[in-house]
This record gives structure tokens, C-alpha cells and sequence, in this order.
């Protein structure tokens, strides 16, 4: 799908704010409401704009560390552990990759003690190497809409 100046400019108010009224978002473009309401059901459809989502603090839900782990499956473990990784709520993020290890993790968990008990679960199936995270200097956002 070919993405013009009116996505373009749709895209980036949305970014700025998901929960803009259609009726300024048509006022952005300069079109009718309708035929941004059309726009944005054309990028949906298309699988340009996935979702909107709500942004929480883990934080204000007491989870107190995030961690990024780099898990390395045992032999013959690969899918036991991608299907492990998938099972634990504590881990946010998980993306499987190319070099040593096989996945790398984003968790959040509440204590040092939670931290031990998600990794002992896999302990027999990987090997692991945590971090943990001080800050965010960049938060996770989109490339450039150009």
C-alpha cells in the first residue's frame, strides 16, 4: 500500500494523540469527516495502523525493575522455550534473533525475588543473561513517518 501526504499527516496527529476526534483530524487534512473516516479504515485494513493502545506506567502497577534477558535455548530446546517465554505474563516484549542467543526479552517484575522465579523456570531449557534497565533514554516509538 502506498502511503501519501494525508496518511502521512493522519498518522503523525494520531501518534501525537490517539484519541482525537475525527472531527479534527478531517480538519488537519482539510477533508470531510467521512472521507477520513474512510482513510483510516483503508489503513487498518491494510495493516498500517494495527491497533491503539493505552500507555501505563508498569511502574504504578508496582513492577519496579524491567529487565532485558538474553536467552540462549539448550539443544532441542528451542520451541519449549519460545512457547515458555510466550506463557509468562511478566514478559513484555520478545524477539527472536540472529547471533548467540535466540531471543531477547523486555520484563517487568516487582522484586529481585519475582526476577529469580521467571528465570528458574526456564533454567533447565536456556541459558540467560539479565540486565537490568536504570533508564530509558528512548522510549519505543516509530521511525520517522516520511
Amino acid at each position: 500500500m502506498k502511503i501519501d501526504d494525508v496518511d502521512r499527516c493522519l498518522l503523525e496527529a494520531l501518534l501525537e494523540d490517539a484519541r482525537l476526534p475525527l472531527k479534527e483530524l478531517a480538519a488537519r487534512v482539510g477533508m470531510s469527516s467521512p472521507g477520513v473516516s474512510d482513510r483510516l479504515k483503508r489503513l487498518e485494513e491494510n495493516g498500517v495502523i494495527r491497533g491503539f493502545t493505552l500507555d501505563v506506567d508498569p511502574k504504578a502497577l508496582g513492577y519496579l525493575f524491567q529487565t532485558i534477558v538474553r536467552v540462549r535455548p539448550l539443544p532441542g530446546n528451542l520451541h519449549v522455550v519460545q512457547k515458555a517465554l510466550q506463557d509468562t505474563p511478566q514478559i513484555t516484549e520478545c524477539d527472536k534473533v540472529t547471533g548467540e542467543d535466540c531471543f531477547v526479552v523486555r520484563m517487568h517484575v516487582r522484586s529481585m525475588e519475582e526476577l529469580d522465579q521467571v528465570l528458574d523456570k526456564i533454567a533447565e531449557k536456556a541459558e540467560t543473561s539479565t540486565a537490568v534497565v536504570k533508564s530509558q533514554p528512548v522510549i519505543r516509538r516509530l521511525p520517522p513517518v516520511l
